[in-house]
């Protein structure tokens, strides 16, 4: 990648990184607001990434490179283990809650349409074998994903009370036993 190109890149992701994050609704976060703020005209993100879900899904995946890289789980048990996975799936998701609200909300960006997805899946499916045998191990694995969705992540960080990560950690253990 010649070098002014991958330039554009990184000020292109920091920018829509950092203006997503500051956002009240990421839906608000435009194109135009990307390429000023990155310093490159708008074609230059269009080239690059193609159109806005192409660069939320390029950040989105650069961002779960970096914090969701399989790790070798430190539990024991299967369903330990399955609670850590969701646990740092829910972490990122708070962290990075402006992103994974955008991709979630662009449709064909699902992130159910990503290797990101299909690795947590097919780990959580290894789980559940391991911990309560094959039956019905793909919907479960999908039930415990669809509880750390972004916008359910975002509905619980407005709630006064409860405990949401408690929560999921006996979700996990009711699909375990």
């Amino acid at each position: 990648m010649r070098a002014d190109k991958a330039r554009n890149r990184e000020a292109v992701l920091a920018a829509v990184a950092r203006l997503l994050e500051e956002a009240d609704d990421p839906d608000e976060v435009s194109m135009d607001a990307v390429a000023a703020a990155a310093g490159v005209g708008k074609g230059t993100i269009f080239r690059g990434f193609g159109d806005r879900r192409g660069l939320i899904r390029t950040l989105y995946d650069d961002r779960v490179a970096q914090s969701l890289a399989p790790t070798p789980p430190t539990a024991e048990s299967p369903s330990d283990a399955a609670v850590e996975l969701l646990t740092r799936v829910w972490t990122f998701k708070e962290q990075h809650r402006g992103l994974t609200l955008a991709l979630e909300r662009e449709g064909q960006g699902s992130p159910y349409q990503s290797a990101g997805y299909d690795r947590l899946h097919a780990d959580l499916v290894s789980l559940i074998t391991r911990g309560r045998g094959p039956e019905n191990a793909g919907f479960l694995a999908h039930a415990l994903l669809a509880a750390v969705r972004s916008d359910l992540v975002e509905h619980l960080r407005r709630q006064p009370d409860g405990d949401p990560l408690a929560g999921l950690r006996d979700l996990v253990r009711q699909v375990f036993s």
